[in-house]
């Protein structure tokens, strides 16, 4: 990813994103947005940061963590650390065993029609979104300028492949048009076409990518290893 100015309202850059706290009477640290954790090395260049307090980040990173093992091991099937290509993946299920058994744990089997055994995974829906909302704040706040400190009404969760036809179209390509306030970033974006593909922000290929609209409202919509579709929305 290429670096991008911003130039959006300073005024809305005085607080954290995630707890309101005056930034100037706090220890703050830089956030990647996406956390760092959902994406592959080498990270891509100049990758989104914003500057949040730093008892939120470090409030985050059991719950990125679980995020992203648990993808994998949906994703691989399995949570033996020997079945993980990934060396982070592999570490932290044997490092963390607690961690490891929350996973097994929220395996389900079943046999098909066909007698094929398959695997259901329950997730933690509640560490899911709260990573999944983190990710939305940043990217709103990122690309707009716009904090979003109120609680959204809606933050959803699916497997792409578990989406009908026509809602995987509607999800893919997002209603509506806007013209985001000049000087933020996704005007930037699209006067020049960085980093995009159609409505759709690469942040790294077939790993991570996300959208930010705001017509009707702001909404904020991401593909995570073109597995998990999630979607946030403020009105």
């Amino acid at each position: 990813m290429d670096y991008i100015n911003d130039y959006s309202d300073d005024r809305n850059k005085a607080w954290c994103i995630h707890c309101s706290t005056i930034l100037s009477d706090a220890k703050t640290s830089k956030d990647h947005v996406p956390s760092k954790s959902l994406l592959e090395l080498p990270y891509p260049s100049d990758l989104p940061t914003t500057t949040i307090c730093s008892a939120c980040n470090n409030e985050f990173a059991a719950d990125e963590e679980y995020f992203r093992v648990f993808i994998e091991c949906v994703l691989t099937r399995s949570t033996d650390p020997k079945e993980h290509k990934n060396p982070r993946i592999e570490r932290a299920l044997e490092r963390n065993s607690v961690l490891k058994s929350k996973i097994e744990s929220a395996k389900e089997f079943s046999d098909s029609v066909s007698g094929q055994n398959r695997i259901f995974w329950k997730p933690d829906a509640a560490a899911i979104k709260k990573v999944i909302l983190k990710n939305a704040r940043g990217h709103a706040f990122y690309e707009l300028g716009e904090p979003m400190l109120d609680e959204p009404v809606h933050v959803w969760f699916q497997p792409l492949a578990h989406l009908a036809e026509q809602e995987r179209f509607s999800f893919e390509n997002p209603e509506g048009s806007f013209w985001p306030e000049v000087g933020s970033r996704m005007m930037t974006r699209m006067m020049t076409g960085q980093d995009m593909s159609g409505p759709w922000i690469d942040v790294q290929d077939e790993v991570y990518r996300y959208t930010v609209t705001q017509a009707g409202g702001l909404t904020v919509r991401t593909v995570l290893y073109e597995y998990l579709a999630t979607e946030v929305v403020w009105e």
